[in-house]
């Protein structure tokens, strides 16, 4: 699991990079730019599903070892 949201978590700024380049900022919310803004967005939701993820497995193995 961890492997998989390391993974996941670098295509994700991938394609917030590329999405970047993407944008018009003379028409932020016109044509392709706005399809941009909306990918970015999405992926830093991802990330952060993620890493909230990847931090409660942690957690719950801090808690499993010490039954």
């Amino acid at each position: 699991m961890k492997y998989f949201t390391i993974v996941v978590t670098i295509v994700a700024a991938a394609l917030i990079v590329f999405n970047a380049t993407m944008l018009d900022f003379n028409d932020l919310f016109e044509g392709q730019s706005i399809v941009a803004l909306i990918t970015i967005f999405a992926c830093l939701c991802a990330i952060v599903v993620l890493q909230i993820l990847r931090l409660s497995k942690q957690v719950d193995q801090k808690l499993k070892g010490t039954n």
